[in-house]
């Protein structure tokens, strides 16, 4: 699996704006986000560019400004963000077009990872960020 610090603090954030949106509809400086979260402010800026043209956070300029999700957390799923910032989720070494071996045929085990990648997919496909933010996976559950 492939998932670098711009998956993971992409959905860190999120989470963050997330739980400090409450319910209100209040804008959060990405400074907070960045303190709380030991995240570089110039690193999230980034990720927040690709989250905002992926429609996934609005931004707010001047006196209280900052960022707020665009749609619920119950509607915002965690493989959305990973995609937003371009992270590939791929448990396979192989490139898109060809297999990973020297002459570009599949390596023997190709399918296991294969499939292993596409449960992950489906995982992420299945949590939303108030899943994650209200402890409803199942290690969550299982350490409360």
């Amino acid at each position: 699996m492939r998932l670098s610090t711009k998956g993971r603090y992409a959905v860190m954030a999120m989470a963050d704006l997330a739980r400090s949106e409450g319910g209100a509809q209040r804008a959060t400086a990405l400074a907070e986000i960045a303190h709380r979260q030991e995240i570089s402010l110039s690193y999230l800026e980034q990720l927040f560019a690709r989250l905002r043209r992926e429609g996934l956070v609005e931004s707010a300029r001047g006196p209280g400004g900052g960022y707020r999700l665009a749609r619920s957390a119950e509607d915002t799923k965690i493989s959305d963000i990973v995609h937003a910032v371009d992270e590939p989720l791929r448990a396979t070494r192989c490139a898109q077009s060809k297999g990973c071996m020297t002459k570009g045929e599949r390596c023997l085990t190709h399918d296991l990872w294969e499939d292993l990648g596409q449960h992950i997919e489906s995982y992420l496909a299945s949590v939303s960020l108030a899943d994650v933010i209200h402890g409803r996976l199942s290690a969550g559950r299982q350490a409360a």
